[in-house]
């Protein structure tokens, strides 16, 4: 039972997830967490903080974590990877066949446009889903976010520099 759900679960936010895999994350939190309970919030925030290190898509890596852990077996974690990654692979055999009767069309170039203010909007209702008080325990966490907010934002580190000094100052700091 828990193979299906997993498959019928991943596979409707690899259909419904517009906008690459941090704008899939509120989707993937809610169907995970909220509905079905594989996880908590505090185990959730854990995943994604691997998915985020680990190479490759957020939401292909978060569906390994999380359909291992929702199922206990390396085949929950290959079901869960492969249902988030079969819609885009068919909507892209399709899309391949379609886009030279299509790509002058101003109607589907007036769609994608339309499309883009609702990508930023689930982006950012990814950033605020980790605005939470599990990863923001106490002053010191809130300190590590701000100085690597500002050290990428300012500063222009490079993200894996930034990864590697949060994770020393965690390390030092807890």
């Amino acid at each position: 039972m828990i193979y299906w759900q997993l498959f019928s679960t991943f596979f409707k936010i690899g259909i419904f997830g517009f906008g690459g895999g941090y704008a899939m994350l509120s989707l993937i939190q809610h169907e995970v967490v909220v509905h079905h309970g594989w996880l908590t919030s505090a185990e959730f925030a854990d995943i994604l903080a691997i998915s985020q290190m680990t190479p490759g898509p957020i939401s292909i890596n978060s569906a390994t974590y999380i359909g291992y852990t929702a199922s206990g077996s390396i085949w929950g974690s290959a079901l869960a990877t492969f249902a988030i990654s079969l819609p885009s692979f068919i909507i892209m055999l399709t899309i391949c066949r379609m886009i030279a009767r299509f790509k002058n069309n101003k109607y589907i170039a007036a769609a994608f446009l339309g499309l883009r203010p609702a990508v930023v909007g689930l982006i950012a209702a990814a950033a605020l889903l980790l605005l939470t008080g599990d990863n923001f325990s106490d002053y010191k966490s809130v300190a590590i976010f701000l100085v690597a907010f500002f050290a990428v934002w300012r500063l222009k580190l490079h993200p894996i520099l930034i990864i590697l000094m949060a994770g020393g100052a965690g390390a030092v700091l807890y």
